[in-house]
């Protein structure tokens, strides 16, 4: 019997945080390296798929499934069904969600991500989240589910130095920083990740999304050790692009 895809859900009930850039970018990684990813998009605006819809034919295939659309020709669960060669599923959840929803969202999910922004209506927003991460959806610290990210950082931003710390307070890694880099927006607009760019304009951006990978690719707590202490990581992650 096929084993069941891991899922990974890109989650933020605050909108603006990045969720869709980094569940594109995760899909084109794992589409670059024969992973055959689908992407769920549950939210209304459809960023995902529009991302998608850009995608040139000349890439890696990406399966998309319109999940914020609410079909009543089909049952959800028929709806939401990915190919069965699918190895990976990447989530990208809505700025906002009710309980049900939330319950849905989080379902077998073998890893979280939040991208949090360095300001501090995010820090508050994201402090609110992650407990009903860990209280509701009964997320595992010791088995390393939830990783957070610091997403369009600027180092010598002072409230970086307020994120970081607040992040390691909560004793959940943070698995990756992530700058604030018009790379994102040039692959995006070709319906692209970074991986699929040349590895001379995504050299800046290299390691940090080596330590991403690591994270959602480990099984166990002792491999996200690892990942957090490690320096010069080698994952083909961004190099995958000619």
């Amino acid at each position: 019997m096929r084993p069941r895809p891991r899922k990974i859900v890109v989650l933020n009930p605050k909108g603006g945080s990045g969720k869709t850039t980094i569940a594109t970018n995760l899909a084109s990684y794992f589409a670059q390296i024969g992973g055959q990813p689908a992407l769920l998009d549950y939210d209304p605006q459809g960023s995902s798929m529009h991302w998608l819809s850009n995608r040139g034919s000349a890439l890696p295939a990406v399966h998309g499934i319109s999940a914020f659309e609410k079909r009543m020709d089909v049952t959800r669960s028929f709806q939401l069904r990915v190919p069965e060669s699918c190895n990976w599923v990447i989530v990208d959840s809505p700025a906002g969600y009710d309980a049900a929803q939330f319950r849905e969202l989080t379902r077998d999910a073998d890893k979280v991500l939040m991208p949090v922004l360095p300001s501090k209506f995010d820090i508050h927003a994201a402090s609110r989240c992650i407990a009903e991460l860990l209280l509701v959806a009964k997320l595992s610290r010791s088995h390393a589910q939830l990783g957070i990210i610091a997403n369009r950082t600027r180092r010598n931003n002072r409230m970086f130095s307020t994120l970081i710390k607040f992040l390691e307070s909560l004793g959940i890694p943070v698995v990756a920083v992530l700058r604030d880099s018009q790379n994102y927006v040039r692959a995006a607009e070709q319906g692209m990740g970074l991986c699929d760019l040349r590895p001379y304009q995504v050299k800046k951006d290299q390691s940090e999304w080596d330590r991403l990978i690591a994270f959602v690719s480990a099984d166990q707590p002792r491999d996200i050790d690892a990942v957090r202490i490690a320096e010069g990581a080698t994952s083909p992650t961004l190099s995958a692009g000619g």
